[in-house]
């Protein structure tokens, strides 16, 4: 199985532990900014962390918990039990230098997102409010965007952070495209990781990683629950037929900007639908 698929290591508590140390590996050798934690908690199960000199943004896939963090009760959060009800989602930024802890309150699954902190933000609720779903695509490219933190929004100093919709025989993150040079304003450096889900649970989609020279040439079937790594290259997913997916993205590098480049063979979909 290549390494950059990661399986949940059971269905309860923490299932995925995702750190820069743990992230590098043959393909991904400069793996430095991404991490991505996820929790399934039942009621009154806990889950904790510090954030050290990394920023947290804590997403309520679906369930409720009490949240706290920085010094801040938050109080309960979440509305959405089922993430495919798609509502947007509760969640809240936690800084560098800080605890953060939750008590679920349903059953609950928690995605603890990190990267370096490079200045000082406010612990911060998130969502739902301020969080719209919008349409990006045409035809079979269409898919559904909850902008969680991305840099419209002035909240973190490293991290993005999206929720993706897929309906069921349609295609995201796509055309192929690539974000992994450092060429402002032309494109951003930036680490990514997809936690993904399919409705019914038990369907499967695809993601293939690539670059142009094929020195990095990996086609994955997903399941609900596992975590894919995007060191570079291109990285489409498609959802077959039946089976609608969602995924939460995880980008961060040297600056908190999405630029990417499009494949050269399949720039002219973006051209033709814009």
């Amino acid at each position: 199985m290549t390494h950059l698929l990661r399986k949940p290591t059971g269905t309860t508590g923490h299932v995925h532990a995702i750190t820069v140390d743990t992230a590098k590996t043959p393909d991904s050798p400069e793996w430095g900014y991404v991490g991505f934690d996820l929790w399934r908690l039942a009621p009154g199960e806990e889950a904790s962390g510090t954030t050290g000199d990394r920023e947290v943004i804590l997403v309520l896939v679906e369930g409720r918990a009490r949240v706290a963090g920085a010094d801040r009760d938050f109080g309960e959060m979440g509305d959405r039990m089922d993430v495919f009800e798609k509502t947007p989602p509760h969640a809240v930024y936690i800084p560098r230098g800080a605890a953060w802890h939750a008590a679920a309150t349903t059953d609950c699954t928690l995605a603890v997102c990190s990267a370096p902190a490079t200045a000082d933000y406010p612990a911060t609720r998130l969502g739902p409010e301020g969080i719209d779903m919008v349409q990006r695509g045409k035809n079979a490219n269409t898919r559904y965007i909850h902008n969680v933190a991305m840099e419209d929004r002035d909240v973190a100093s490293s991290l993005l952070v999206t929720e993706v919709f897929t309906p069921a025989g349609n295609w995201s993150s796509y055309p192929p495209h690539r974000h992994d040079e450092n060429d402002f304003p032309d494109m951003t450096y930036l680490e990514e990781t997809y936690y993904h889900r399919l409705n019914p649970a038990q369907g499967y989609g695809h993601q293939r990683v690539f670059t142009e020279d094929g020195s990095l040439d990996v086609t994955m079937s997903v399941s609900s629950h596992d975590v894919t790594l995007v060191p570079k290259g291109h990285h489409p997913c498609g959802a077959p037929y039946g089976y609608e997916m969602y995924y939460l993205n995880v980008m961060a590098g040297p600056i908190r900007k999405w630029r990417f480049r499009n494949h050269p063979d399949h720039d002219w979909i973006a051209q033709r639908d814009a």
